[in-house]
């Protein structure tokens, strides 16, 4: 597959006509067959159609679907239309089970850990990578276009469940947790699997199939690679491979940053900003039944948004909504997230600078490292400026269009503690202003970890769920400041979310993809799909979490 405007009548029908697109399979990304069989709502989940692979050749599918619609005259039934993909498509997703080389189940680390009931929890979690473990089928490779899944030379870890392929910001979580874990060649892979992407791309995608081609994730690549960088000093693997990581975050610079003005002074910041304007195939039917309402351009504008919340991670959350007053949340329909200047993306970029700046020290090139530094104190400024709330101590997103803070809580407040995007010599007060931030919102009522944010809004990134990656932002975030009570507040948080995840370990013998941060005998609720076990990310933080502060140094 290649990235490219699809504007082909003959190839896509008529729903392709103007659109833009960066996907140009007639059949996993746009077209009346992905329109009429994802309409159809023969699958629970719409992501399973589209993670079929084709049985012939995609020109063969298409005559065969266009032969069918004829003698259905055009208006099959459900029955026929399941028919037709039972014929034609086969329930594979090109990927093989993978044991990684370097799993051991007893690494040293363990013998660290004094607590027994912890020791064994974190055991377990390591007897889970081989569970997880992929590796993308020969024919993927030979035969590309038969598959949504796009090829990666190495093995990898998957998120679990219905994430059945490899993730963006996932995968900083499942890198942790691996390096913890010792399986640094198992890492490796992984990173040089990114490393194909992005050279083969351009960028990283949301996730390793055509269809996540109009959109990235969170951009926490250089992260990973300091992650293993740190762990391993292999300065000829980041000297042959630092090219590709400047490119990666020149893309977001070229394709993701806006103009955000405060005060009078113009700032360039990012934003999550996927331009493709039709539903995510993934999510086809329930896209098409949210964007309903709209005419037209709004429709695109609408998919666009959808899109753009998918790119966040955050699919989906009260964060991203505006009711017609601009000001309250309301449901999916009023989702405009390219409108936000966003803390955490914009944490994560400076972090990733910084990450950039270190990478070329290391590997003898001060010209660039001084470019890339300098980039990051210019973003660091920005983001105080912009997303930091004097009264209230926290960091706030921005809203783009009416040029004032977005007041609310949501865990991503406290990215810049977690990427110590600050004035280094104030972290202590600002480890202080954001605990009296937190005791101001009465969050350690909580004591299944940390919702999302307090609004209830029926989406998944929202109340009551607890999401991992989230909590260790918060946890790690505090922690850093070096602040007593912050360094309190982060161990109590610490203890009570490895206290959950055991508790739940045992009740259920999985893991999760999220929580319920208020009653341990629910499952997290909300979104558009049922909770994920497995899982990648959860375990990845497990472990960071309990090699913090369980481990003795």
């Amino acid at each position: 597959m290649k990235l490219t405007t699809v504007l082909a009548v003959l190839v896509c029908g008529r729903v392709c006509v103007g659109i833009t697109q960066f996907c140009d399979s007639p059949i996993y990304c746009v077209g009346d067959m992905l329109d009429v069989v994802q309409k159809s709502k023969i699958f629970q989940d719409s992501k399973s159609f589209v993670d079929m692979s084709q049985i012939n050749r995609p020109n063969e599918t298409l005559r065969n679907f266009n032969d069918f619609m004829r003698n259905a005259h055009h208006s099959p039934s459900q029955e026929q239309i399941r028919s037709f993909v039972e014929e034609n498509f086969v329930d594979e997703s090109g990927l093989e089970d993978w044991m990684p080389s370097d799993y051991d189940s007893s690494p040293l680390f363990l013998e660290k850990i004094s607590d027994d009931a912890v020791r064994g929890f974190a055991q377990d979690l390591i007897g889970i990578w081989p569970t997880l473990g992929r590796k993308v089928k020969k024919d993927v490779r030979e035969n590309p276009d038969k598959h949504s899944l796009i090829y990666v030379p190495n093995g990898f870890v998957i998120p679990g469940g219905r994430f059945r392929e490899m993730y963006y910001w996932d995968s900083y979580w499942i890198v942790k947790g691996l390096l913890i874990s010792g399986m640094k060649e198992t890492v490796r892979g992984i990173l040089d699997n990114f490393i194909y992407l992005v050279e083969r791309y351009g960028f990283v995608p949301n996730g390793s199939r055509v269809y996540y081609l109009n959109r990235s994730q969170p951009p926490l690549f250089a992260l990973m690679v300091g992650l293993y960088v740190d762990f391993t000093n292999n300065v000829e693997w980041l000297q042959q491979n630092i090219g590709v990581l400047e490119k990666e975050l020149k893309w977001w610079l070229n394709n993701r940053v806006t103009v955000v003005k405060k005060d009078g002074k113009s700032h360039m910041l990012a934003h999550f900003s996927s331009e493709a304007d039709t539903p995510r195939p993934e999510s086809y039917f329930e896209d098409v039944k949210t964007c309903a309402e709209f005419e037209q351009e709004s429709k695109k504008n609408c998919y666009m948004n959808l899109r753009s919340g998918a790119e966040s991670g955050w699919d989906f959350s009260s964060r991203w909504m505006f009711h017609q007053n601009h000001s309250k949340c309301s449901n999916l329909t009023h989702i405009q997230v390219t409108r936000i200047a966003p803390v955490d993306l914009n944490s994560y970029l400076c972090k990733a600078f910084r990450e950039l700046s270190r990478f070329y020290t290391l590997t003898g090139d001060s010209k660039k490292s001084f470019q890339w530094l300098e980039r990051s104190f210019s973003w660091e400024k920005s983001i105080e400026s912009v997303f930091y709330d004097n009264q209230d101590g926290i960091w706030y997103d921005y809203d783009i269009t009416s040029s004032k803070s977005r007041k609310a809580f949501y865990l991503s407040n406290f990215a810049p503690l977690w990427c110590q995007t600050f004035d280094a010599s104030l972290r202590r007060e600002y480890g202080s202003r954001a605990v009296s931030y937190l005791n101001s919102l009465e969050i350690g009522k909580f004591e299944e970890g940390v919702p999302t944010s307090l609004k209830e809004s029926g989406q998944q990134w929202d109340r009551p769920n607890a999401f991992p990656p989230l909590q260790e932002i918060l946890i790690l975030g505090l922690l850093e400041t070096g602040q007593s009570e912050a360094k309190e507040l982060a161990t109590i948080f610490a203890h009570r979310w490895i206290v959950a995840n055991i508790r739940s370990y045992n009740k259920n013998g999985v893991m999760f993809e999220k929580y319920h941060a208020e009653n341990p005998d629910q499952f997290a609720t909300g979104g558009e799909y049922r909770v994920q076990s497995g899982f990648g990310w959860t375990n990845g933080v497990a472990l960071s979490i309990i090699e913090k502060f369980y481990v003795n140094k």
